[in-house]
């Protein structure tokens, strides 16, 4: 799976797991069959859209979200870790590969807010229900 599908997954639920939207790199994973659900799988074999769901009440009920531990409504990093995903370096330049990220992957302040803007926009273009704060707007 994608990170980005880790990601999306970590949020909306295994069934609901996104990659990135048409038009930006893909993983080098692209061609692995998707990772076993640890849960029943639903009967369909065709993806479900993803009704609109509020990504940052969802957030919220997590873990940790609420104690003021994780910055994540700004920090990729930190929504990573809140959502128990591999924060490291080397998977954030890997999300930036699949994001479409032309930066120098360096782990700079500036990637990371690309990262983290991206990410609430593809959320949104999942199906997820973003508020504009979310979004960065730059």
């Amino acid at each position: 799976m994608s990170i980005f599908g880790s990601i999306a997954s970590a949020i909306f639920g295994s069934a609901h797991a996104a990659s990135p939207a048409a038009g930006q790199v893909a993983s080098a994973a692209a061609g692995a069959p998707p990772a076993a659900a640890p849960t029943a799988a639903p009967t369909t074999s065709a993806p479900q859209p993803l009704s609109p769901a509020d990504v940052e009440a969802m957030i919220a009920r997590l873990p940790g979200a609420q104690s003021g531990g994780y910055n994540w409504k700004q920090s990729i990093v930190d929504l990573m870790k809140l959502l128990n995903l591999d924060s490291s370096l080397t998977a954030r330049k890997q999300l930036a590969q699949e994001l479409g990220y032309t930066g120098a992957l360096d782990g700079s302040a500036e990637m990371n807010v690309w990262l983290h803007k991206q990410v609430m926009a593809q959320l949104a273009a999942s199906g997820g229900k973003v508020p504009p704060a979310l979004k960065h707007a730059s």
